[in-house]
This record gives structure tokens, sequence and C-alpha cells, in this order.
């Protein structure tokens, strides 16, 4: 969240920041009156505390002197106080809570090298990496949906008798080439980043501490009897793995990655982009993140995105790197980078990893601390992207690698993890 004391004593440059994302200035006058709220009542209990606790000196001085009536009357006087200091320091905790409640809902500061704009038509595309139009041939504009059925490697229909529509089955080498995506993104991170194997399931403060709760509750599944949330991506517990911790700044940056599952309810996606495996309720993941102080975050920034796009690349995959307005960046993100590849058969640029800086905003949620050399403890900032996303990079492996025989030829960097296989027949007759 933001740092209640930057809006007090910057409220301008705060509404100004805020203001490239669409936020209303009001929100923040808001905000600053709830503070002051918060601070008259905490200083308000403070002094009744501190009158109770003179007082109470006095009537042990009274006793001690043998002035009883002097001691009781002094007594009830501070019985009173009391009572008003309860009623005070009630007000500055809902206050308070009021406060906190806000701060969780407002979305972080843009850098102030995003890009200015409104929504996702305002993005900048930096650059193209192995695209040409003219390159795709007929027999790769097949969408990956009929090609999975054709070689049996996709079972939408059995996913749905299963799960419910959006929760697509994988069979045979379909279902080999997921396990072997996420197992080369591992691989290829596992030189600088400890592999973690997280809960699937989290606490709520687990979700507030990256930002997806309270603003995207409806977007994720819930098991109310135990109060536990389905984690959306890696993301979230990899925040949390220090969360009430200080860590020191020799040892930072600390960098984690994770293979897991991720299930979203996708609300509000009702017939957008939900053929195949575009859209989906359940997928695999691998997300790599990182702790580090400010000054390191820029080119950590560049080694998340230099790491993401280097698969792409093993992978032969076309994309593209796109640099998101202030207007259609994620709530808790200050800058981010998105890639998307191309898929022929689709004729659709898919996003496949957002790679983003959040400045301290996470940190701040989830409490993770570091102590510098020099100068106070201080909120770490967080950093974090997609490694590998496995559906729409798998469509994209189908429908580029589609042969004119209607097979699919598999990428040389994943064939050590698919059993010998280099490509993909159609069933025999």
């Amino acid at each position: 969240m933001i740092d209640i004391r930057r809006v007090r004593g910057e409220p301008d440059a705060v509404k100004a920041a805020l203001g490239r994302r669409g936020i209303d200035p009001a929100e923040i006058d808001r905000l600053l009156d709830l503070d002051s709220k918060v601070r008259a009542h905490k200083s308000r209990r403070d002094d009744l505390r501190a009158e109770v606790k003179k007082i109470s000196a006095d009537v042990g001085k009274a006793r001690k002197a043998g002035d009883i009536q002097r001691a009781e009357a002094l007594a009830a006087e501070s019985r009173a106080l009391g009572a008003q200091e309860s009623e005070a320091g009630a007000l500055a905790d809902a206050a308070e809570a009021e406060l906190r409640a806000q701060l969780l809902l407002l979305p972080n500061l843009p850098s102030a090298d995003a890009p200015d704009g409104a929504g996702p038509e305002d993005n900048v595309i930096v650059r193209y990496e192995g695209y040409d139009e003219a390159s795709f041939g007929p027999h790769q504009r097949v969408p990956h949906w009929d090609t999975g059925a054709a070689l049996g490697i996709l079972d939408l229909e059995r996913g749905t008798k299963l799960s419910g529509s959006m929760f697509p089955m994988f069979r045979g080498l379909g279902a080999t080439l997921c396990r072997a995506l996420c197992q080369l993104a591992l691989d290829r991170n596992a030189d600088a980043f400890e592999e973690i194997r997280p809960p699937t399931l989290v606490r709520t403060d687990t979700m507030i501490s990256t930002g997806h709760l309270p603003k995207f509750e409806e977007d994720a599944y819930h098991l109310e009897r135990d109060d536990l949330w389905a984690i959306p991506t890696a993301e979230v517990p990899l925040t949390s793995l220090a969360r009430d911790e200080i860590l020191d700044e020799a040892d930072l940056p600390v960098r984690s990655m994770a293979y897991t599952a991720c299930f979203r309810r996708e609300a509000g996606s009702a017939g957008r982009d939900t053929r195949g495996v575009l859209r989906v309720h359940e997928f695999d993941k691998v997300e790599i993140l990182a702790y580090c102080t400010p000054e390191q975050a820029p080119a950590m920034h560049a080694e998340l995105l230099a790491r993401a796009e280097g698969t792409l690349k093993a992978l032969g995959l076309a994309y593209r790197v796109v640099d998101l307005c202030a207007g259609d960046l994620g709530n808790s993100s200050a800058r981010t980078f998105d890639l998307e590849v191309y898929a022929p058969g689709c004729d659709q640029w898919l996003e496949v990893s957002s790679v983003s800086w959040f400045s301290d905003y996470q940190a701040r949620r989830a409490n993770v601390r570091y102590r510098p050399v020099e100068g106070p403890i201080a909120p770490v900032h967080t950093l974090n992207g997609s490694a590998l996303a496995v559906p729409r990079v798998w469509a994209a492996l189908i429908e580029t690698n589609r042969q004119p025989d209607g097979s699919v030829r598999l990428p040389e960097a994943l064939r050590p993890y698919l059993r010998g296989a280099d490509a993909i027949l159609p069933p025999k007759p």
C-alpha cells in the first residue's frame, strides 16, 4: 500500500500520480480526512492516558498521606477519564481500520517512466522479436483447439464434463508438453533462483499482501469453511515468504521461483477468448520473484524481463514487448512490461507474461523490510514475472509448429523433457 506519510506530506504529487491512473483526487482528500481523524483520536487518547496516569499517582500519594476522602475523589475522576480514554481509543481504532481499508483499495503510484494513457489502447509496443506475418503458412493458421482435438492431445469436452467450462484437459503428449514447458522454465532460471514449492491454498493475509484482496475478491476461489484461498499465481505465496521479517541489505536481492497450479474465476470473461485454452480457470505456471533494495530494482526488472524473453526465444516463438501505460497497470504495479506471443491459428497476440516492479507497495502490505548498512529499516521492493505460463504458450507452440501433414514439430529446447519425442503425430488410422 502507499505510505500514508507520503500522502500526508506530498498530497499534490500523490494526486497527480494517481490521476494518471484515473483516480479522482477527492479520494485522496477523503484519505487525508480519515488520517486527520485517526491522529486526533489518538492524540486525545494519549492525553487522557497521561492524565489518568498522573491522577493515579496522586491517588497513591493521598492514600499514603491518609487523606482517604481526596483519594476516593481522585479515583472517581480517574475512572471517568479512563472511560473517556477507552472511548477515544475505540474511535481511534475504528478510524485506523477504515483508513487501512481505504489504503488497501488504493492502487500503487505509477512509475514516472510508465507511459501516459487511459487503457490498453495506449500501451506502447517496445519491439517485435521473430515476427514476420508473411512467414506463416496456411497449415499454421489452424486454431489449436482443432489441432489439439485432431491429435488427441486436448480434450475440452471431458474437461468440461469433469469440472465445467474453461477447465481444459490435456492428454498424451499434450500433457507431457505442459510439464516439459514448466521444467524448461525452472531449469533456465535455476542458476540464480531458489526453487520453492509453496502451498497452493493460502490465508487471507497472504492474498492481501500482494494486492489480490480486497480488490479482486470476485476473481478468486475461496474455501469459506477453512478461510483459505486458491492462489491465482505463485506470486502470492512467494511475496509473503518473508512477511513480518527484517532482512539484511547484504542478503539482497533474494530470488525465488515456483511451479504451481493457478486458479482464477475469470469473472466477466463470458464470450471473450473462451475457446480452447486462451482463458481458463486452472493452469500451470512458473513464477520468478525477487526482493531487493530500491537501488537494485531497475536492474532486477531488466533481468526478469530478459529471463522471460529468453525462454520464448528458446521455444522459437514470435513475440512482442509491451510497455503498459499508467491507466492499464495492475493495481499493485508501478511499472509493467507484458510479453505477448503471436498465435497464427488464432491470429492473436496472447499475453503470456507480465514482468512487474511493485516498488514498496506489496512489501508495506506484507511488512517485508530490510536493514540498510546506513539509515533506518525500510520496506524492500518486490518484482516478479511469469517465467512461463502454460496454456497460451502451449497454444502458440501448437499453432506455430503445425506441419502441412497435421503433425506438430516440438522445439529442440523441450526434447530432453519429452521422453525422446520430437513431434506429435496424427493418430494411426
